[in-house]
């Protein structure tokens, strides 16, 4: 759902398919308890972030690397959370390569 409102939604198949299938990234795919997955749903970091605090930086920007590498927008209190998340963050750096 959030892939879908941050423009996911005027994706042909092709791009959807190589989304749901992206082995080119490190950071698309990231093991979690069945718990975590179900509290997190389809929530972006203004909604939800892990329970972890010393994982929040690096969570926020795998989270912007995903953005960025598939040209995803983000709506207002998602990018307010993102950008308060930077300014805790100081020596995280966003690192992504666009998606093919």
């Amino acid at each position: 759902a959030e892939v879908h409102d941050s423009g996911g939604f005027a994706w042909d198949a092709v791009r959807r398919e190589a989304y749901a299938n992206d082995q080119g990234s490190p950071l698309t795919l990231i093991a979690v308890t069945a718990k975590s997955n179900r509290s997190k749903s389809d929530k972006d970091p203004a909604q939800w972030m892990p329970p972890a605090d010393d994982y929040r930086c690096q969570y926020a920007a795998e989270w912007t690397s995903t953005k960025l590498r598939w040209d995803l927008a983000a709506d207002e209190a998602e990018r307010e959370a993102l950008l308060g998340l930077a300014a805790e963050c100081p020596s995280t750096t966003v690192v992504y390569e666009t998606a093919s």
